[in-house]
């Protein structure tokens, strides 16, 4: 069944055999993650599904009994990119080596739509003497990429590790300046990652830093220590998300908590099932989306890499698949 939801949205419905790769695909393992937030989700026909899923039924026989594969377009191609938990180092205290804080959220910020810039936090005084620094790290460029990805670690000196996540933002709109570089012709978008970025950075310090002023996002932070280690950082459900089972979608086209299933080309192909269970600034659009690929220097340098094409599928409880189509379909 094919339809227009609206003007910009197409919403086809799909049979399980549609999904290329699902018969291979380690199930129980979606299933784990998907409970890890599915109580936590409200609407009647998921809390009927969520219920049932407490009984400990086959994952396979549960997904395939229960949901409907539903492809959204909006027009706009897929995009798959990734992203990780950095860990950077840091202290509570600031020192000649550690002064680069990274910052609480001023409880005015929260009452405005549109807050200062990233330029004016940085090189203005209305951050200064106010006991909002969590931390101190002793790498700026590392510091704007933690903002990017919205949570991470920090080893302080006593061995401790320190756990930040997402508190807000200023308002502003994010601005990639990997698209900055490309435009300015200083790399071809195929030679643009993470990696690449924050090499020209250090590499060119003065230019550097007027760079990562063209993103005049920021991203303010909350202490989330009371995660145990070895679980992953909260994602927008308020939940650990786990390595290669969980992305972020937008959640006006993806409901957060849904399964969906992954059709990502390129040099390594993926075909699984994971769980929409966080969002990201600049993930926007009903197919796209951001795969989380853990901690560390490792799975960074994994997620800057990718950007590639393929296709999504969201799984939807049955009546609200059917709910989707359009009547002429049914």
């Amino acid at each position: 069944m094919t339809g227009f939801v609206d003007a910009e949205t197409r919403v086809s419905l799909l049979s399980f055999d549609d999904l290329e790769g699902w018969q291979a695909d380690d199930h129980a393992a979606a299933f784990e993650t998907f409970q890890n937030t599915c109580l936590d989700m409200d609407d009647p026909d998921w809390r009927a599904v969520c219920a049932y899923a407490t009984s400990r039924p086959d994952p396979k026989a549960f997904f395939e009994l229960l949901f409907r594969p539903v492809l959204i377009e909006d027009g706009d191609p897929m995009i798959f990119t990734g992203y990780f938990e950095p860990e950077l180092t840091g202290s509570r205290v600031q020192t000649a080596r550690f002064k680069y804080p990274i910052y609480a959220m001023p409880p005015e910020a929260r009452d405005t739509k549109l807050w200062y810039s990233r330029r004016q936090i940085l090189e203005g005084s209305m951050m200064q003497d106010r006991g909002l620094e969590i931390a101190w790290v002793d790498d700026p460029v590392e510091l704007f990429f933690l903002q990017i990805q919205g949570s991470g670690r920090v080893n302080l000196p006593d061995g401790e590790k320190l756990r930040v996540g997402y508190a807000g933002a200023n308002g502003h709109g994010y601005r990639s300046i990997g698209a900055e570089l490309v435009r300015r012709g200083t790399y071809d978008p195929h030679q643009v990652s993470a990696e690449v970025i924050k090499n020209w950075v250090r590499r060119n310090p003065a230019e550097g830093r007027e760079l990562l002023f063209h993103n005049a996002s920021f991203v303010f932070f909350r202490e989330v220590s009371e995660v145990p280690a070895d679980k992953g950082p909260l994602g927008a459900m308020n939940r650990s998300v786990t390595p290669m089972r969980t992305i972020a979608v937008d959640p006006k086209h993806t409901p957060l908590g849904a399964p969906v299933w992954i059709e990502k080309a390129g040099q390594s192909p993926i075909r699984r099932l994971m769980i929409a269970q966080d969002t990201g600034s600049a993930i926007k659009g009903a197919q796209r989306a951001d795969i989380f690929f853990g901690t560390g220097k490792e799975a960074g340098r994994a997620a800057g890499k990718l950007k590639d094409p393929g296709r999504m599928v969201v799984l939807l409880p049955i009546q609200r698949a059917y709910a989707m189509a359009p009547e002429d379909g049914l």
